[in-house]
């Protein structure tokens, strides 16, 4: 009687496991397409890199010069999908390279380390513009001077004043933004302009804003501030060589229309 007990209760149990599903090595598989998928980026990425070495950076489209760039900000990631997003919100990798941080974080995705990453690319354009200012008489290389402004200042959504301070060479001591504004209005302070120019040792000036609209056509505002600043810094034996509006990727200088 018990062990035909022990039996019943033997068949039940092999019953209940007859039953259930078991698929084993499931856990192995999952982690096999896990692994394949991080191949496959790693792969992707290393197509790209010898793109670059073979063919030079200039085979790449925008969108995979971007792609590599956020490679520091996602060092294992897909970043193919956030470039053509960056892209297509802003028009062009330019212009995502300059996008002020608050527009950069609506973009999904986008967090401390992509912002930093695309601010440094920035700069690093910024620096390689001014090194073909460097050691040079700037009146002399006016397009060298119009390519820089016009990198640095072109494509900024609000009025940047900037001021180039040059030695008795007219060679560049600093280049410094004076001021920041709205989209159509930059307020300038005479007073600041010259006392920055004495604190430098300057002896000559290039001002340079910007027009957020694209237009280059000097305002009255911006005629009357360049002569106020003219003016005061004459007195202190401070010469203004130009002042340079700049509009998308146009340059224009005040002195050659005669308003200086």
């Amino acid at each position: 009687m018990g062990t035909e007990r022990k039996f019943q209760d033997t068949s039940l149990s092999l019953k209940e496991l007859e039953s259930k599903e078991y698929v084993f090595g499931l856990e192995d598989k999952q982690t096999e397409l896990k692994n394949s998928k991080n191949t496959d980026k790693l792969g992707h990425r290393e197509r790209l890199r010898s793109r670059v070495l073979s063919k030079g950076a200039s085979s790449l489209a925008d969108y995979e010069i971007l792609e590599m760039l956020l490679f520091a900000a996602n060092p294992r990631g897909d970043t193919k999908p956030l470039a053509k997003s960056l892209i297509r919100e802003f028009g062009e990798l330019a212009l995502v390279l300059k996008a002020d941080p608050v527009s950069l974080r609506k973009i999904d995705k986008v967090g401390d380390a992509v912002i930093a990453t695309l601010k440094i690319a920035e700069l690093l354009g910024e620096k390689l513009l001014r090194s073909e200012l460097k050691d040079k008489n700037l009146l002399g290389s006016s397009q060298a001077l119009e390519d820089y402004c016009v990198g640095t200042m072109g494509d900024k959504d609000i009025e940047h004043f900037r001021v180039l301070f040059l030695n008795t060479k007219n060679r560049l001591i600093a280049d410094e933004v004076q001021q920041t504004g709205t989209v159509n209005h930059t307020a300038v302070y005479t007073r600041e302009v010259v006392k920055r120019a004495l604190e430098l040792g300057s002896t000559a000036l290039i001002l340079v804003h910007n027009h957020p609209s694209g237009e280059v056509e000097p305002s009255m505002a911006d005629i009357e501030m360049t002569r106020e600043i003219i003016m005061a810094a004459a007195s202190l034996k401070i010469k203004v060589h130009d002042h340079l509006i700049v509009g998308g990727n146009r340059c224009k200088s005040m002195k050659e229309r005669g308003l200086i």
